[in-house]
């Protein structure tokens, strides 16, 4: 192609990004920061490749991690060149993989017209297998079965590979041996065997593995500091020491450990490919100075970091406002009122998202925009009331208050499994038909083996009846949970943890719900409580989700906003224990991911950022007085603007999770969600010492932030006895939780 051509590419290019497209054809590892153009750089390299003459599209492969992805670059690419890239070969690392054991079917082993098993089809080979084998589902249930198979395989390893620790674990590698059999007696591959199966066959065939290597001179990979040890191993196999290996990705948006991802990869990369380059994109096009220097000071908390600095020219913006409500509702109700103004200002509510870090955090932000008319839409997942697990529960809630209904007797008859096959409810449905009556009162008319198995969920049912009598509401949904076993089936899911979070929030939100009824003359007096929760969960549950295409407030997980942007993004739950979360605490690399997510979520603000927290929230229907994300006090304070007095803002240090156990504030106060101020005002801006009821004759508040000599800074959490017997439970920062008797410690109030 012509000079004029290439150069014209190059144009729109600044140094770093020019300097990373017109590299060799060597191992090269690009620091692609957030919002600096790396799929421009991409898409340009590319192109630059072709277009010089380099490479043709049939000697070039490019892996993004998205189908849309690659999509978007062949786009691009056929904008920028006039010419057929049919022989390119760009895609996912499952798509690419597909295409490879086409091609070469025989040789790994495979029929010409193998299928490919999605996740929901893989669990059901695998139920159908252990059925086949007699295999106790709840001593080994299906999911952790799928979990233990698909990890093993991200880590390269077949059945005999698997450590033999003890019988529980042999049990597994037994099942992944014999899963592996019928998949290929059957003809069909997960997921994870695309990959460990192309693997294999560039192992085991030289001339098949130096024929694609001869073939790829260039290797474009997106998202390096996603990749898992597998996809590392793939393309080692597919690469040498001439191959143009272009890797690009950011170690500081690596968020996806929990999938297997390992941002180590992009080290090994460096070292292990010899890489003489490593350029970085600093320059960023996307967000104002303050709230990228708010990002660079957090992140470099962080040690074994490649390490950059991201900066922009346009201009230092505007400072990060930070706003500390008293309770979670509160902080949900200033949320819904401030995008209310920024509407009144002209700003479209697409151009506004509201992030947490938990999907157990969306019940209370979607009841505040729900009640304040606010179209919204929940992006990358379901809302609350419609999350599978959540319907599950319900469904047990309604076969308690009606246990003649069908529906929800069907949903969760065989969930947990209790051996309650297809067939059982065929015959069970035939009795309820022949005697006119429900499902649940039929069960009593059936017979043999089957008639056992329903009787057992019965009589479940009428015992959790009977213990509920005379409960709360929230203590009710507590006893569902237990028995009917929907907690411990999710905690044995490998990704069951913010299931069972979300199960956890339902029982805050029958906690929460008591406590606004009793705000409320309700006509419907008689009705039982569970009954009128019920409705309220249908009714919330109902189509109030924005319509495709309707201008909306986005709400999402953090995870799910990798990779997008968004002119004023809300950030809530600012809070130690929530985020960065209590589990990361004790996990290897876990306060370094959880950081790292952090960083991800204030580079998602073009031009305004909301960081929020709650000094009280609901949890496990308790409330729970907060100690405020460690996070917050990593950010400079001139990049900071608080919103609520900075004396009491500041007077919580950060660092400490406050109180398994805590007592429950009571009803109607603060503390317990009970408040319906408004969105301005003194609603949202006391300190800690504000929260809770009356002031001890110690002098000490529950809720109080508090410094002692040598156990450091922390809050007190429960206050007993008087005079020289008084004494204070007090959640300490470093330290946990602590008694310690008042007329003696050494207790100083911030």
């Amino acid at each position: 192609m012509s000079s004029s051509h290439t150069s014209t590419l190059l144009e729109s290019l600044n140094p770093p990004q020019r300097e990373a497209v017109t590299l060799a054809a060597e191992p090269a590892l690009i620091l692609a920061g957030a919002g600096s153009g790396k799929t421009k750089v991409l898409t340009t390299r590319i192109a630059w490749l072709i277009s010089t003459g380099q490479v043709s599209p049939y000697g070039l492969l490019a892996v993004t991690f998205t189908n849309k992805a690659a999509r978007e670059m062949l786009a691009r690419l056929g904008a920028m060149l006039p010419v057929n890239l049919k022989g390119m070969w760009v895609g996912t690392f499952h798509g690419l993989c597909n295409r490879l054991l086409r091609a070469h079917h025989r040789d790994a082993n495979l029929p010409m017209g193998f299928q490919i098993l999605d996740s929901q089809d893989q669990l059901a080979a695998i139920k159908r297998l252990m059925k086949s084998l007699g295999v106790d589902d709840e001593k080994f249930p299906p999911r952790q079965v799928q979990s233990f198979i698909n990890s093993a395989k991200e880590q390269g390893l077949r059945a005999p590979d698997v450590e033999d620790s003890d019988g529980y674990n042999r049990r597994f590698i037994e099942l992944y041996s014999a899963y592996d059999e019928q998949c290929q007696r059957e003809g069909v591959v997960d997921f994870g065997e695309l990959l460990l199966r192309s693997v294999e066959l560039l192992r085991r065939h030289t001339a098949l593995r130096d024929h694609y290597r001869s073939r790829f001179a260039h290797v474009l990979i997106d998202e390096f500091q996603d990749t898992n040890p597998l996809q590392y191993e793939w393309l080692k196999q597919l690469s040498t020491p001439a191959t143009g290996v272009f890797a690009v990705g950011d170690d500081d948006q690596s968020i996806y450990a929990f999938r297997g991802a390992d941002v180590e990869n992009m080290r090994r990369f460096e070292s292990e490919f010899g890489v003489k380059h490593l350029i970085k994109l600093e320059q960023n096009y996307r967000s104002h100075g303050h709230i990228l220097d708010a990002a660079n000071a957090l992140i470099r908390n962080n040690t074994d970091r490649l390490g950059k600095n991201l900066w922009t020219d346009a201009g230092a913006g505007e400072p990060l406002r930070v706003m500390e409500a008293a309770s979670d509702m509160l902080e949900a109700q200033w949320i819904v009122e401030e995008i209310r103004s920024l509407v009144n200002e002209g700003l479209l509510r697409s151009e506004m998202a509201v992030l947490y870090r938990s999907n157990a955090q969306s019940r209370i932000l979607e009841q505040a925009l729900f009640q304040a008319g606010m179209p919204y839409r929940v992006f990358g997942g379901l809302r609350f009331f419609e999350r599978a697990e959540v319907k599950h529960a319900l469904a047990y809630l309604r076969l308690m208050e009606n246990p003649h209904e069908d529906t929800a007797f069907l949903r969760v008859v065989n969930f947990p499994t209790r051996g309650i096959g297809a067939r059982s409810v065929e015959q069970l449905a035939d009795v309820a038909k022949r005697s006119g009556t429900s499902l649940y009162a039929a069960a009593g008319q059936l017979e043999g083996k089957a008639g056992t198995s329903v009787r057992g969920f019965v009589d479940l049912i009428e015992s959790m009846r009977f213990e509920t009598q005379g409960l709360s509401l929230r203590e009710l949904v507590e006893v569902m949970l237990e028995r009917s076993g929907l907690v411990r089936h999710f905690e044995s899911e490998r990704d069951g943890r913010e299931r069972v979070e979300n199960l956890q929030e339902l029982v805050n939100a029958a906690a929460a719900f008591v406590v606004e009824d009793a705000l409320v003359d309700a006509p419907e007096a008689q009705v039982s409580p569970l009954s009128t929760f019920l409705a309220h969960a249908s009714l919330e549950a109902g189509d109030h989700q924005a319509a495709e295409g309707q201008d909306a407030v986005q709400l999402m997980t953090i995870h799910s906003a990798k990779g997008l942007e968004f002119h004023v993004v809300f950030l809530s739950g600012l809070e130690e224990g929530l985020f960065p979360h209590e589990n990361s605490v004790s996990e290897a690399d876990g306060l370094s991911e959880e950081r790292r997510l952090m960083y991800v979520a204030i580079t998602r603000a073009r031009r305004r950022l909301y960081l929020s927290l709650a000094q009280t929230r609901m949890l496990h229907g308790q409330t729970r007085y907060n100690m405020r994300s460690r996070f917050l006090d990593e950010l400079p304070e001139g990049t900071l603007k608080w919103l609520t007095p900075r004396t009491a803002a500041r007077s919580a240090p950060a660092s400490a999770w406050a109180m398994p156990g805590a007592p429950r504030a009571p009803a109607g106060s603060r503390a317990s969600g009970g408040s319906r101020a408004g969105a301005s005002g003194d609603a949202y801006m006391g300190g800690p010492a504000n929260l809770s009821g009356h002031r001890h004759d110690s002098g000490f508040r529950v809720g109080q932030s508090v410094r002692h000599a040598r156990f450091g800074d922390g809050v007190v959490t429960a206050l007993e006895g008087s005079g020289q017997d008084a004494r204070a439970q007090v959640q300490f920062k470093r330290e946990g939780s602590k008694w310690l008797a008042l007329s003696v410690a050494k207790l100083d109030a911030l």
